[in-house]
């Protein structure tokens, strides 16, 4: 862990980290070499480790963030909820993705050797934690657990928006994995933004994750492609998250739609990578009245931090200024005397050319709870302008009647789902299952790598590599592709004599 002093959290000094990437180093030599069952079972003792210790845990965050009770004690029932679904990956170990062709003389190629493939741990991992999941996307949030059940040790660079936090959750966790069984230093945390970045550039790190801005996480995302040796790196960074609702739902539902829409736009002041930060509608003036009663119902809430507040009130100004722009609701903004700041949801709206024409004054994201309504003409222009507008996305979303079923329907999920991780249909993006099918990445900006995820059990992908052992005696094996399988895994075997068949299937 950091040096303390007083009980203030401080920058990790060169020494600790040095010390810290010699002994991420020797702690994954031990924890990738432990078998499945004793990994999973440090991952769920790990997992316990928060919900016994939850209400400590849950009061500092809410000292440090200002987010509500409710909300944190559910975003750590989530956090240990992952870990313990990880832990029944590790075991399954079909992730391991093992391919065994035995060796063939008659291969239709010529002889083909014994081959053997599995996926293994790549090494060292940095995990920079994000702000506004101070429990599931921080120390022991998904990037962590993800890289821990693929076999790899992690270093956290601890977010200086939750220090205290991060600190109490590393010694929880680190000490659970620990009387696990766990290498010592399977866990460890940083602190410092320079020393965040010094980490990226150590070689012993052979990957990193983040979550945050796009700016930070382009800079970062460049550290690690210039490295001698490239690394990946696994950004989660900007969303806007797009909704469009068609002329018969707005028609159908209108109070049902606003209500849900102010409401995933306020949660947690906004403070979601997936909060919608556009709502396309045939006549904003049709939603403007529901918007604002349902918006006159949500309290102030406070802001992550006083940096939070700050950008947001910023981005906040900028919308307001924008020539072309009405204001449905102009929520509220209050900075008390410790620089934080409290807000209620801003929503204003314009018409599609407006908002084309603003381009980033109005097209960027805004962190907080800020929305903008967009008026559109036909529901045929739909797909084109979200391909126009809005490249990249973690999420999309669809409102429509259960039953429509509309060319330009069609060609409206079809592009969301070309620039989208996740496409909704009647739903609203706040909120995300961690479950094996979730998809949470998208195309650039919302994601560095939109082949990957960073929730649901195929983050654990980001963290492997394929290796492939030709004609290898039994006995020097990895177990996980030995023909006795010790480990009962899946094996997926392509049997001697197959070749000359391939393709026969398709006929």
């Amino acid at each position: 862990m950091a040096n303390r002093h007083d009980n203030d959290l401080v920058a990790t000094s060169a020494e600790e980290l040095e010390r810290c990437a010699r002994n991420a180093v020797a702690a994954f030599d031990g924890w990738s070499a432990m078998a499945p069952r004793d990994r999973a079972r440090a991952l769920v003792s790990a997992a316990d480790a928060m919900r016994a210790h939850e209400d400590e845990l849950v009061a500092i965050a809410i000292d440090e963030t200002g987010l509500a009770e409710a909300r944190l004690r559910g975003e750590l029932t989530r956090t240990a909820v992952q870990l313990r679904l990880f832990a029944d990956v590790v075991v399954d170990g079909d992730y391991l993705d093992v391919r065994i062709d035995p060796a063939d003389p008659d291969f239709a190629l010529g002889p083909r050797p014994d081959l053997r493939r599995m996926l293994v741990p790549l090494g060292p991992v940095l995990n920079f934690s994000g702000s506004n999941f101070p429990f599931a996307f921080s120390v022991a949030g998904g990037d962590t657990a993800s890289a821990l059940a693929a076999g790899c040790s992690v270093i956290v660079k601890a977010h200086p928006g939750h220090p205290e936090l991060s600190r109490r959750t590393g010694e929880l966790v680190a000490g659970a994995l620990a009387d696990a069984g766990a290498p010592a230093h399977t866990l460890q945390l940083i602190f410092g933004q320079d020393q965040g970045v010094a980490m990226l550039r150590d070689e012993r790190i052979r990957a990193g994750s983040f979550t945050g801005s796009i700016r930070a996480g382009r800079l970062l995302a460049d550290v690690a492609a210039a490295r001698a040796k490239p690394i990946p790196f696994y950004g989660e960074l900007g969303s806007v998250n797009p909704q469009f609702v068609t002329r018969a739902k707005l028609a159908h539902d209108l109070d049902t739609l606003c209500s849900g829409f102010v409401a995933s736009v306020s949660s947690s002041a906004g403070q979601f990578c997936t909060k919608p930060g556009f709502l396309f509608v045939s006549d904003a003036r049709v939603v403007a009245q529901a918007i604002r009663e349902a918006a006159e119902g949500v309290p102030e809430h406070r802001m992550l931090n006083p940096r939070s507040g700050e950008g947001y009130r910023r981005r906040r100004d900028t919308v307001l200024a924008s020539p072309g722009v009405e204001v449905i609701t102009a929520g509220i903004v209050r900075v008390d005397g410790d620089a934080q700041t409290w807000v209620t949801p801003t929503i204003v709206s314009v018409d599609s050319a407006t908002l084309e024409s603003a381009g980033s004054r109005l097209l960027d994201e805004s962190f907080g709870p800020l929305a903008i309504v967009v008026q559109y003409g036909d529901e045929g222009e739909l797909a084109d302008l979200a391909a126009r507008l809005f490249p990249g996305n973690l999420t999309g979303g669809v409102h429509a009647l259960a039953d429509e079923a509309t060319p330009e329907l069609a060609a409206l999920i079809d592009q969301l789902h070309r620039s989208s991780g996740r496409v909704l249909f009647n739903g609203w993006p706040t909120g995300v299952a961690v479950t094996p099918a979730m998809q949470h990445g998208g195309p650039w900006p919302a994601t560095t790598a939109d082949v990957a995820t960073s929730v649901g059990t195929a983050a654990i992908g980001r963290f492997l590599r394929g290796v492939s052992y030709q004609n290898v005696p039994p006995h020097l094996l990895p177990l996980a592709v030995r023909d006795d399988n010790p480990w009962g895994v899946p094996q997926r075997v392509a049997p001697a004599g197959e070749s000359t068949s391939w393709g026969e299937r398709a006929s």
